[in-house]
């Protein structure tokens, strides 16, 4: 097929879902025009211009077989998801989780779209939004733009959601007092990767204090933000409680300390930020304090006392589509099916998500510009069970969802009463999505039919 014949495809956004949509529509034949408005405009997160910047966590969650993640990962892998590979190829040791080296992940993306046919890139920012556009997959992100955000509103008629996140500290590896820490992964599981930082009680109450009295930024303007529960900043978090902590970003359960034997009494952790090891991130310490303040409370943590912040905690907008009233489970809107959403503004949360929703939009799109009639991938999978829950929640009261076990579709009745274990019946979950997965990815024009299509 000659370029004059191909399909052309329009993907605006260039972070995780949009590079792995253009990506999977250009090598199913489509011509792609790949917009991204960085730098020409950027966002109050980015710090970059690069493809796929991560601007959170460098973490693309847990590996650990049969966990919700890892089933999500591993139909991606099936699927051939180009970002994927990249995180493969870019990792970072990480205990049971795949954490990538940001630049290096970053590189391969921007390495892959250059080597791939018919993909075109155009740094602009695109502000409108038409019915009659060419068909198009909006992966603009959490951070889409104003001009943009306001296009969404008025084509779909309900507005759109927002809610505010915010992204952890990261320290010089040198920084660090290795005296005062160790190495060690939870229950031993996996590699040592994680650097551990131990409290007393005492050093624990002092933190905690510390901490919750510690000046917010912009505290009168973001009184009512509306944070995403399972990314609070931590300062929030310790209000609920003294001991809230130690019951989550700081538990220390199964985190014995080598060097006595004996389980501290809370931990911060903290992971590889790339394949030097020359930084590291404050696992789960997102935060909106003063950088004054920051840097203040966070040297109370035992070996961080003379830290080097090369980034602080920071907050930002996120922007997302009331999905369930919206998209159909091809990620088109129903009112105006050429239009197609990936990522994180098609209402999922996550690095893996993003990619995964991009992945599925770029197939579909795809299958759609050659004048097929795409099919949805199966409810029993974990992308299924994704798409499910965005197209299928409570609108009134839909909230952007990571993949867990309670997405999928449970074991029936009679499973459930004859396995009791909570691991088996999540392995006969996985096994069981697997082979839906497989079955429906056997039904699905390859690439290279695509390529030969007249």
């Amino acid at each position: 097929m000659n370029a004059l014949q191909q399909p052309r495809i329009r993907v605006l956004g260039a972070g995780l879902a949009g590079p792995e949509a253009a990506l999977q529509a250009a090598q199913r034949g489509c011509a792609v025009d790949l917009y991204e408005m960085r730098p020409v405009r950027s966002t109050e997160a980015h710090q970059t211009a690069d493809f796929a910047e991560l601007v959170c966590s460098n973490s693309l969650k847990s590996e650990s077989e049969f966990s919700a993640p890892w089933l999500l990962k591993q139909e991606m892998r099936r699927a051939g998801s180009r970002l994927l590979q990249a995180a493969d190829a870019s990792a970072v040791p990480a205990g049971h989780a795949l954490a990538v080296d940001r630049t290096e992940f970053s590189r391969r993306v921007a390495e892959a779209i250059a080597a791939a046919p018919g993909i075109t890139v155009h740094r602009e920012e695109i502000t409108a939004l038409a019915p009659d556009d060419p068909l198009t997959i909006v992966a603009t992100g959490p951070l889409t733009s104003p001009a943009l955000s306001e296009a969404i509103s008025q084509l779909t008629g309900s507005g759109h959601l927002a809610f505010y996140d915010s992204i952890s500290p990261i320290v010089e590896a040198d920084s660090i007092d290795m005296d005062r820490v160790y190495f060690a992964a939870r229950w031993d599981k996996g590699t040592a990767d994680y650097i551990n930082c131990p409290m007393t009680p005492e050093e624990y109450n002092r933190f905690y204090d510390a901490l919750v009295s510690a000046e917010r930024a912009g505290e009168k303007e973001w009184e009512k933000l509306r944070y995403f529960e399972s990314c609070l900043p931590i300062e929030e978090l310790a209000r609920r409680g003294r001991d809230t902590l130690r019951f989550g970003p700081m538990k220390p359960v199964g985190l014995r300390d080598p060097r006595t034997g004996k389980t501290p009494w809370a931990v911060v952790q903290l992971r590889s930020e790339n394949l030097r090891a020359d930084s590291y991130n404050l696992v789960g310490f997102q935060n909106h304090l003063k950088y004054g303040e920051q840097a203040r409370v966070l040297r109370l943590i035992p070996g961080l006392e003379n830290a080097k912040f090369l980034r602080y905690g920071q907050i930002h907008r996120n922007t997302y589509i009331n999905a369930p009233a919206l998209l159909n489970a091809t990620l088109q809107l129903r009112a105006h099916p050429a239009l197609l959403f990936a990522g994180q503004i098609s209402g999922v949360e996550g690095y893996t998500e993003s990619i995964a929703t991009g992945m599925l939009a770029g197939m579909y799109a795809a299958q759609l510009a050659h004048g097929e009639t795409p099919a949805p991938v199966p409810r029993e999978t974990a992308l299924g069970s994704l798409v499910h829950y965005i197209t299928q929640a409570d609108s009134k009261n839909f909230q952007p969802a990571n993949i867990t076990f309670d997405l999928l579709q449970p074991l029936d009745e009679a499973e459930r009463k004859r396995v009791r274990d909570k691991r088996l019946r999540h392995q006969m979950q996985c096994e069981r999505a697997l082979a839906a997965f497989d079955a429906w990815s056997s039904g699905q024009p390859t690439a290279r039919a695509f390529a030969a299509a007249p």
